[in-house]
């Protein structure tokens, strides 16, 4: 969450001509109804059932880009659809890098009516340790601009192919 994962996606998605999804928007389109609706009319368990089946719909396209929600690493089903169906990206950012970015942000439910960076920090403890075990690259999604983290994402997935073809793996 305020990682930048949704502007970082799009203009990484350009750069390797592919198509790009988003989940949560995903959801949205196909709703009608903003996920913090979603969140009030059916709770954090409905709209991660919806998050999951989205996941499992996009999973079955080829050569495009998804960016996920922030939770989506919770489910033990969405790790392996993560691990089995193609590359997997952390952008890995700090508390402090989600409070400056989501500082003004209402459009994040999970993060309405609470101390954000107790919340930030108890999310941090549980999900980071999962997204670094289902990671197949952890990128710092450090304060540079976007055209600069593309480019690292971009030389970083050639290494990792790199690598792979070398070990004799598929990338």
């Amino acid at each position: 969450m305020g990682s930048g994962k949704t502007t970082i996606g799009t203009r990484l998605a350009k750069k390797l001509d592919r198509e790009f999804f988003d989940t949560d928007r995903e959801i949205e389109a196909r709703t009608g109804a903003s996920v913090n609706l979603i969140f009030d009319i059916e709770g954090e368990a409905g709209f991660r059932e919806r998050e999951h089946n989205m996941l499992k719909e996009l999973s079955q396209k080829k050569g495009v880009l998804v960016a996920t929600g922030g939770g989506i690493i919770s489910r033990e089903e969405n790790r392996q659809i993560l691990n089995n169906t193609g590359l997997v990206i952390y952008l890995k950012t700090s508390i402090q890098q989600q409070l400056q970015r989501l500082h003004r942000d209402k459009s994040r439910p999970i993060l309405q009516n609470l101390n954000k960076e107790d919340k930030l920090n108890e999310l941090a403890a549980f999900r980071n340790p999962l997204y670094e075990k289902t990671a197949d690259l952890i990128f710092p999604a450090k304060n540079r601009n976007i055209n600069s983290n593309v480019g690292l994402i971009v030389e970083a997935i050639e290494d990792y192919d790199r690598s792979e073809t070398e070990s004799g793996h598929e990338p």
